[in-house]
Order: C-alpha cells, then sequence, then structure tokens
C-alpha cells in the first residue's frame, strides 16, 4: 500500500465510468491521495461524450487513454471500485471493494452521459471525503 490512499476505478472498457471517476478523483483529492483506472476489456479510446461531459466542469480528461486491469494494481490499492466489472476484478485479501452500479456511457450522447458524470461525482466526492479522514495507517471502513 501507498502512504497516500490508493483507489483503482474499474470499468469493462476504461473508456468512460472509470476515466470519470478518476478524473473527478484526482479534481477532489488533489495530491492527498493516489487514482488509477483500469478495464477488464480495455476498449481503444476514452468515449467522447465522456470526455466532453467532464470538460463542461472543467476537468480534461483528452489524454487518458484505456488501460487493462492488472493485479499489480489492486494489490496497491486501498480500495478497489468496480462499475460493471463484475468478476473480472481479482479479489485479494486486505483490500476494501465497493461495486457502484453505473449506466454505461457507451454509445450514448451528451444528454445521456450527463447525469452519470454527476452521480459519479457525488459519489467520488464521498469517497474522498471519507478516506482523507481516515487516519493515516488506518484502513477505511468497508461499505
Amino acid at each position: 500500500m501507498t502512504e497516500k490512499p490508493a483507489v483503482l476505478f474499474l470499468c469493462v472498457h476504461n473508456a468512460g465510468r472509470s476515466q470519470m471517476a478518476l478524473g473527478w478523483f484526482q479534481h477532489l483529492a488533489g495530491d492527498r491521495a493516489v487514482g488509477w483506472s483500469g478495464g477488464s476489456e480495455p476498449g481503444d479510446e476514452v468515449n467522447p461524450s465522456a470526455v466532453e461531459a467532464m470538460r463542461e466542469v472543467g476537468i480534461d480528461i483528452t489524454a487518458a487513454t484505456p488501460r487493462a486491469l492488472t493485479t499489480e494494481a489492486v494489490e496497491v490499492s486501498d480500495v478497489v471500485v468496480s462499475m460493471g466489472c463484475g468478476d473480472a476484478c481479482p479479489i485479494l485479501p486486505a483490500t476494501r471493494y465497493l461495486d457502484w452500479p453505473l449506466d454505461d456511457p457507451a454509445g450514448q450522447g451528451i444528454e445521456a452521459v450527463r447525469p452519470i458524470r454527476d452521480e459519479i461525482r457525488r459519489r467520488v466526492a464521498g469517497l474522498v471525503s471519507e478516506l482523507l479522514s481516515t487516519a493515516p495507517g488506518e484502513r477505511p471502513s468497508a461499505v
């Protein structure tokens, strides 16, 4: 584990939900926490509607690229957040897992992606608040 709280965001293609979640996480946590994202079946590019939705709120994820989920990333994470990744996520002892059932923005226009973006922000803000209020060396409680 890192000295800072570390969170891994996962979705199937690592092209929409997990990229938006990582963007929010980095924006809200800054350098007080570490975040990564990955996918069980990474896509070729980040969803353009997700990029546009995040741009609307001042967060630039244009440089993001879909990446494959790795066991190593899970091993160094304090919290693993799955958003539709299902059983593809390796389960390791001493790692906290959250499942956020969120609509998939794949193939959706900006109007459909905005509410997904906003729900991700709400959830990420709660997670950041919880992680940063936890004493160093203390694991966050299971939800």
